[in-house]
Order: structure tokens, then sequence, then C-alpha cells
């Protein structure tokens, strides 16, 4: 479904409290001429990215004298976050993490780069695409529900997510490649197979690695069979949206009309990826009688409360900003792989749950 005329606010958001970054970048009594360390911390991460974005933009063949654009736009957005050390409010600030990535994305165009990604989230998705049948038929293999949930939460922890049961769920999507297509898709089959609704929600424009609303409907049009199912499963309550958004992050306070209807019943939201997730929306959703997932969190709306400003240190201090489930208590698990193995218990726990509440 294409995004058209204005954008709105998604339906389901705590209102009177929202606002599109998670942790608070600054307070009423910080000065607003001197940046605060949180501003601190996110500026110097972009700066640190740089480098990164320029190597990706000289190799983009399809911008002429991409190079000399590449250097321009480094030396641009370089200036920008140095000028927000000296003044917050400059440049329309102060900065937050909406604010960051959609100065990086508008010097980006000026200097003429629309997809700097392109090329490499070409490669994933074909790669992945060749992977998605042996996917699907090892987890339609499995014959003990339960076990056949395990596998999927196993397979699809890149995207960290899983439901049971719904009658109608909205999937923010988050990265190309495997992410999409070996982790949400065999996800969305699952909830169809079962007869949930699924609207998957991409970006308009794209943004770093993100799928983007064209791109996912390219993939799926090569997954379906002649039929248009998808690995045997119909297909028809399956609906591509078009967010409206064009950041790695998302202002839920601003999606396209088409997206806000699809939801508006919904009974399961799924914010996949760290910047939907955690930086910008751990706490925004309301209303909902099953539990909101995201890239790097998993809210279990029933019973849980989150501390977003400890759960974010912790997942900082520990050099593990993807795969980490945020609630009231931290776990103190040595390594990551106890850690996985944690997470991975404490996802069955909650899928046992609705698999028995959804009989």
């Amino acid at each position: 479904m294409e995004s058209s005329g204005e954008m709105v606010v998604f339906p389901l958001l705590i209102e009177n409290s929202y606002r599109a970054c998670t942790i608070p970048f600054r307070f009423p009594s910080d000065n607003p001429h001197r940046p605060t360390p949180t501003e601190l911390q996110w500026i110097n991460l972009l700066a640190n990215s740089i480098p990164s974005f320029k190597k990706r933009a000289e190799s983009d063949d399809t911008v002429s004298d991409a190079p000399a654009k590449a250097e321009k736009f480094a030396q641009r957005f370089a200036e920008i976050l140095e000028d927000f050390k000296k003044d917050p409010e400059s440049h329309g600030g102060p900065p937050d993490c909406i604010h960051l990535c959609r100065i990086r994305e508008l010097i980006l165009k000026e200097v003429g780069f629309r997809d700097i990604f392109k090329k490499v989230k070409d490669e994933e998705n074909a790669k992945a695409i060749t992977l998605f049948k042996d996917v699907v038929q090892l987890n339609d293999a499995i014959e003990d529900e339960s076990k056949r949930v395990e596998n999927l939460v196993r397979g699809i922890f890149a995207g960290n997510i899983f439901d049971l049961g719904s009658a109608q769920a909205v999937i923010f999507v988050d990265n190309s490649g495997a992410d999409v297509v070996l982790g949400i898709l065999p996800f969305a089959r699952e909830l169809l197979r079962r007869g949930t609704q699924v609207v998957l929600a991409a970006n308009d424009l794209p943004s770093i690695n993100d799928i983007t609303y064209h791109e996912l409907l390219e993939i799926i049009s090569k997954l379906k069979d002649e039929n248009g199912q998808l690995m045997g499963v119909d297909t028809q309550n399956l609906l591509i949206a078009n967010s409206g958004n064009d950041l790695p992050v998302i202002d839920l306070s601003s999606v396209s009309q088409e997206l806000a209807y699809l939801a508006s019943d919904a009974d399961l939201v799924v914010m996949e990826g760290m910047g939907r997730g955690i930086e910008t929306n751990l706490s925004s959703i309301k209303k909902l009688p099953s539990f909101l997932v995201g890239g790097s969190m998993i809210a279990y709306s029933s019973s849980m409360k989150f501390q977003a400003v400890k759960a974010a240190q912790q997942l900082f201090a520990d050099g593990w900003m993807d795969r980490c489930i945020l609630c009231d208590t931290v776990f103190n698990t040595e390594t990551l792989d106890d850690r996985r193995n944690e997470l991975v218990l404490f996802l069955m726990e909650i899928s046992r749950h609705f698999v028995s509440s959804s009989k």
C-alpha cells in the first residue's frame, strides 16, 4: 500500500507523553548553550561513523564524481556536528537521535546521493532469498508446536521478535538481507498460517541498509509461487504498508495515513531494530493485550515496566547493542553465550504463555 497525503499520528501511541526519543537528551535545567553528556555521546557516535559512510558513498557507481561528493558530505556533516558541540541550538537543535539522523540523510541527498547502501542491500537480499525455502522447510518439519516456535525464535534472533495467536500484527521491518528475508518473513508466514492478518511496514525512502517499501514488495514477489502463496501459506492476509518514514529511527507521531488506518485495530506491534525499538519507541505503545517487541527488547505489556535510561546504559556498558531484552531486572550472566541462552529461555517462557492462552 503506497503512502500518500499528509502524515498522521500512529493510532496506538501514548499520546500525551510521546516523544520520539527514549532516552532524555536534556532536561529543562540544562544549559541550552552547552551540550549535555548524552548529546555529546550521540554527536561523537555519528562523527565516528563518517568514514564508513564516506567510503560507502565513494563506491556508489550510480552517482557521477562520487568520491568528490562523498568528501563534500563528510566535511559538511563533520562541520555541523562540531557546531552542535559549540552550540546545541544551532542547525535547528538541540540535537537528538531523530534530528541527527535527519541531518545526515539530508546532506547525503543534497550532495547527490540517494541510496549509498543499495548495492550491498541488493546483494544481501539475493543471498537471503536463496536460503528462504530451506529455512521455512526446516521449521515446518518440526511437529511439536512449542519446539517449532523455539526454532523460529532462535532463527530470527537477529530480528528479536515473535508472537502467537494475535488477530492482527503490525511489524515495522528493519534491515535488508537475512534480517528481513530469513528472520521477519518466516515469522510473518507463521502468523499467517495461524490466521493472523500481518502488516509489514517499511520505509518510504532509503536510509542506511534498511529495507524500503518497494524493495520489500520486490522480495515478496520473488518468494511467492505461481498461486501467490509463501511456501504453501496463503498471503491474502499479508499487507505491505509504506510507513512514510525515511530514517533508521522513527517518529510515530508522523506516519502515513495508510499505515495508521491498518494499525488502528492491531493486537500486536513489533518494533524491530535498535533505532525503532530502543532509541525512539521503548515505551510508546498503548492498549496492547499482547506484547511489544523491539530490535533489542521485549515489552510484555501486562506485567513489565521498563526503565529506559538504566537499560540503555546497560546496553552501552556491555557493548551488546542489538542483543538484549530490557526488563525490570538486568541479566547478570558473565558471557554473551550464557546471556543469549538465558534470553531464548525467557522468550520461550512468554511464547508458551501465548500458545496456551490462544487455544
